[in-house]
């Protein structure tokens, strides 16, 4: 191996942290390319607990943004538009406000918070909330921000977005089509943002390096299960999965679990 690749790969975390870490992007990557949605959502409270927040969010928005393009092809073609821009345009010119608060934010400050929208986020969708009518460019524009916050504190994003989406009519493959297109287009702002508060490192990059092709596999067996599950499946699956994650990742539960 190169000297320089062996000083990049020096970075990674330890064995065990990098375990844990390759285990949830796995996990990640088959509810992302099942659901469209939910990958940030189950890594990010995990790989919060072990390494610091924000080289969590800026490794986790390197592997989303890259590994998923190729989902982007057909999302585009199915998405809502009239729903999906005021959404991306919102999320765009707030970001930057939630990446300058990763960067000052306590760390085990920011994990309860993640946990706790998750979990709030959920159980919205669970409960039932739904509407009927088409939403309306300032409703989309506002969850869209809502969404850009997240993403800029934690990259989950997918909450506000998920609820706005899931609680209205549209099928499953318009609501995936929706938020896969949403976090591309948002994805650009996240990035620009953790550009500018200096979030990206050596240790970020070894990261991507090793986790990439666990989620690219992951989302490529995800997609496929969604081509042959039935529509009754697809929330329920997806929903329980992120609950798992989501209170496992508590910090009140690290004595035993980590």
């Amino acid at each position: 191996m190169p000297s320089a690749l062996a000083d990049l790969f020096a970075q990674l975390p330890a064995p065990g942290t990098l375990a844990l870490l390759i285990a949830a992007i796995a996990l990640a990557g088959a509810v992302r390319g099942f659901s469209g949605f939910g990958a940030a959502m189950i890594f990010m409270p995990a790989a919060a607990s072990v390494i610091e927040p924000p080289a969590a969010a800026a490794s986790f928005l390197l592997l989303d943004t890259l590994v998923t393009l190729p989902l982007l092809a057909g999302a585009v073609r199915r998405c809502d538009w009239p729903t999906v821009i005021p959404a991306c345009v919102g999320a765009s010119l707030v970001v930057p406000l939630g990446a300058w608060i990763l960067a000052r934010a306590d760390t085990l400050y920011l994990r309860w918070s993640l946990s706790a929208i998750v979990l709030i986020a959920l159980a919205l969708l669970v409960f039932g909330y739904r509407y009927t009518r088409a939403p309306g460019r300032l409703a989309s524009f506002g969850v869209g921000a809502f969404a850009g916050l997240l993403a800029g504190v934690s990259q989950v994003s997918a909450p506000p977005v998920v609820v706005f989406w899931a609680a209205g009519p549209k099928p499953p493959s318009v609501i995936r089509a929706n938020l896969i297109t949403f976090f591309a287009l948002a994805g650009i702002a996240a990035f620009a943002a953790f550009l500018v508060n200096g979030f990206y490192s050596r240790s970020v990059l070894a990261l991507f390096l090793v986790l990439a092709p666990v989620y690219g596999l992951a989302i490529v067996l995800g997609a496929r299960s969604f081509g042959t599950a039935s529509p009754q499946a697809y929330r329920p699956v997806a929903y329980g999965i992120i609950l798992f994650s989501a209170i496992s990742s508590l910090p009140l539960l690290d004595p035993w679990l980590r």
